[in-house]
């Protein structure tokens, strides 16, 4: 299938990017110098809402969670796409894994695209630097928090707000960030729970 210019791609549903990525990935391996390579313009929302498709699998949390600080970090600095560390950019990963993802979330997606449109355009660069800044934080979470199904909701979230990025959604975009701070506000209280609850048993 020939591979549309960045500007034509744009256009695109997330879903049908997600579609022929699913049709295009090597059968058994890829690897993430490739998934950038085929995605352009739209690499940083595509990468981690795919990233944030695996994290909700159970078991690669704490994998994802790492991966996600990557391109986080590089929107914050306000790249224009995400630069992968040639070790980690050039390592094999299995196709099941990411095939699944997007196979499981091309309904789901292709629903939200019934009410998902662009609104409430915010300026690209403050925009990005605000997703980077809260996906950075959610994605600490799911490395520092390996409780089982702990990593749902998080990983859930940072899939929403990519989604809403990727659309240039700005209602969708304000509605999950506001779901990113209450999970922050909630991750908070359990960690400090936690540190009150040793520090307690400490002292017996």
């Amino acid at each position: 299938m020939p591979r549309l210019p960045a500007d034509a791609r744009a256009l695109i549903p997330a879903t049908v990017v997600l579609q022929r990525l699913h049709d295009e990935v090597p059968a058994d391996q890829f690897t993430l110098a490739w998934l950038t390579n085929n995605l352009h313009k739209r690499s940083f929302g595509i990468i981690m809402l795919l990233i944030a498709l695996v994290a909700i699998a159970p078991g690669l949390s704490i994998i994802a969670g790492l991966l996600l600080m990557i391109p986080a970090v590089q929107m914050i600095a306000g790249k224009a796409a995400p630069v992968f560390p040639r070790r980690i950019a050039t390592r094999s990963l299995p196709t099941r894994h990411l095939a699944a993802a997007v196979q499981r979330s091309i309904p789901v997606l292709r629903y939200l695209e019934r009410v998902i449109h662009p609104r409430w355009h915010t300026p690209l660069e403050s925009t990005k630097r605000l997703v980077g800044a809260v996906v950075l934080i959610l994605s600490t979470t799911l490395v520092l928090v390996p409780i089982p199904l702990s990593n749902v909701v998080p990983a859930s979230v940072i899939a929403l707000i990519s989604l809403a990025y990727l659309e240039e959604d700005g209602v969708l975009l304000s509605i999950a960030l506001l779901a990113a701070m209450i999970v922050m506000a909630v991750a908070t209280m359990g960690v400090w729970e936690m540190v009150v609850s040793a520090q307690w048993i400490a002292d017996l």
